[in-house]
Parts: structure tokens; C-alpha cells; sequence
């Protein structure tokens, strides 16, 4: 894996760099940079961690397939993509020392290990829209024996009964034994550098245009995880929210702030514990 050194992030991210409520500025974008969504930068850029895509077949036809899915029609692992991602990345090097690479990599399940996309190559990993996802046998083979080698894999953007039962009906292809877990406030995942024992329900930008915070009967936010028989958590789930959206939408002022510094945290959490456990 691309990142062989776990340990070092742990004193990396210890120096932090600053508040969050820095991360969204009335009339900036983008944290002051120009965007652009064509580009990719330098593939070949060194760092210490790096932000992994997974890209997926959906159930509801082709969402997976060629790099030309990124801006043509639907594809629901591409949810809020590239800015969501990129905006993180930007927060991440803002408030922590971890030198991170400045675009994201798209992964797929299924590529070869000596692609750059390979999932292999990549011990941290976020989806959404899980609630349209589905596997191969040989895919369902290859992510189990990715989280159970150490990876860790972060879900987001689904909501409501039938997203759940969606989402279920992937994972249980991939994880068929496993038990899914309410986490507890007091569950480590949410100490290793924030302390986040209150939280609440961080809506998509919908929110800005209704005041609403849930989407479909997705009225309560669940924080979810499936462990590995030692403890460690593989897949942690954030169901009832949309934090890729807080993510992607917070330049914008007309967005709540307190809704895009938890959702930062949360992720910038998520990486902790996925890279030092």
C-alpha cells in the first residue's frame, strides 16, 4: 500500500493547524484557490495520504465503467465529485500537518494491482450512494479481503428505510457475517482527534433552500460500523446525512458553518482511526 508508514501520521496530525470555522470564509472559493474540474494534477505527486474514490457498478445499470462517467450522466459512486473531495483535501492540509496529495484517486475494486487505481493501493477509501451499489462475486471477494488486510472503508450520502435495505443488500455480498453496530458516543473513532461525543444531523445543501435536515424518512442521523473479530472498525456509516455535500458546499456563506465543521471533523476522525488502526 501507498501508505506504509501509519505510525507517522499520528505525530503529523497531532501539531493542528488551526479552527475550523476558518474553513468557510464569506467570499471565498475554494479556500482561495482557483478550480477546476478537468484537473487532475500530478498523478505522480509523493505524499503521505491519499483520498480514494470508490467507483462501483449500480444496481440501476452502468455506474461504474470508464472515466468518461465522471461527467456524463448519473453515476452514483461520482456523488458531489470532484469538489467535495478536493475541498477536504484542501481543509485537511489547512488544519493538520499530514502531507496529503492535492487531488483524489478514483479506485476500482477490480483493477489490477499494478494499476494506479487499484484498491490495494489505497488503505483508506470513501463511497456514497451506496444504496445503488452492487458487486461481482470476484468484486465482493476483493473488497472483503481488502478490509480484512486493514482497509477502511468510509459510506456516505444515503438515506431512509430503503436506502438502508439497499445498502445492506451490497454489503452483506461483501461482509455476509458480520454484525452492524450503533457506535456509541464514546467509541474511540470519535476522540482520536476531535472530541465528538455530541453530534447531530448534517444535511445536503437542500437545507440552505428548506431548512430541512433529512431526505426521505431519513429523519435521524445513524452512526453505524461493522468491526473485524479484534475490534477494529472496517466499515464505518454514516447513514441520514450528507457530509459530502457539507464538504463540497463550504464556501458557500449561505450555508451553515456549524454544519461544514462537523462534517470536516468527521472525516478528518475517520482518517485517524483508519490510518492508525
Amino acid at each position: 500500500m501507498m501508505l506504509l508508514q501509519r505510525l507517522s501520521l499520528v505525530v503529523l496530525i497531532a501539531t493542528l493547524a488551526g479552527s475550523l470555522v476558518a474553513v468557510q470564509t464569506p467570499g471565498a472559493q475554494y479556500f482561495g484557490r482557483s478550480y477546476n474540474r478537468y484537473d487532475y494534477g500530478d498523478s505522480n505527486e509523493k505524499a503521505e495520504f491519499y483520498w480514494s474514490r470508490l467507483r462501483y457498478s449500480s444496481r440501476y445499470g452502468g455506474a461504474g465503467g470508464g472515466f468518461g462517467d465522471y461527467y456524463g450522466g448519473f453515476a452514483g459512486w461520482s456523488r458531489d465529485y470532484p469538489k467535495a473531495d478536493r475541498q477536504f483535501l484542501l481543509a485537511m492540509k489547512r488544519l493538520t500537518r499530514v502531507q496529503t496529495r492535492s487531488t483524489e484517486q478514483v479506485v476500482d475494486i477490480d483493477a489490477p494491482d499494478d494499476a494506479e487505481h487499484t484498491l490495494n493501493n489505497y488503505p483508506w477509501v470513501y463511497a456514497v450512494q451506496v444504496n445503488s451499489w452492487t458487486f461481482s462475486a470476484t468484486e465482493a471477494k476483493h473488497l472483503h479481503d481488502y478490509l480484512y488486510k486493514g482497509g477502511f472503508l468510509m459510506v456516505d450520502d444515503f438515506h431512509g428505510t430503503q436506502d438502508w435495505q439497499n445498502f445492506m443488500n451490497g454489503m452483506r455480498m461483501v461482509l455476509p457475517d458480520r454484525p452492524v453496530e450503533d457506535l456509541q458516543d464514546s467509541d474511540e473513532i470519535f476522540h482520536v482527534l476531535y472530541d465528538l461525543g455530541e453530534r447531530f444531523q448534517v444535511p445536503g445543501e437542500q437545507y440552505v433552500n428548506t431548512g430541512r435536515t433529512y431526505e426521505k424518512d431519513g429523519y435521524v442521523a445513524k452512526w453505524r460500523a461493522i468491526r473485524d473479530d479484534k475490534g477494529r472498525i472496517m466499515v464505518a456509516i454514516c447513514h441520514n446525512m450528507h457530509l459530502g455535500d457539507a464538504w463540497e458546499w463550504a464556501d458557500d456563506p449561505a450555508y451553515p458553518e456549524r454544519f461544514a465543521s462537523l462534517a470536516f471533523r468527521i472525516g478528518l476522525n475517520y482518517i485517524v482511526y483508519g490510518m492508525t488502526h
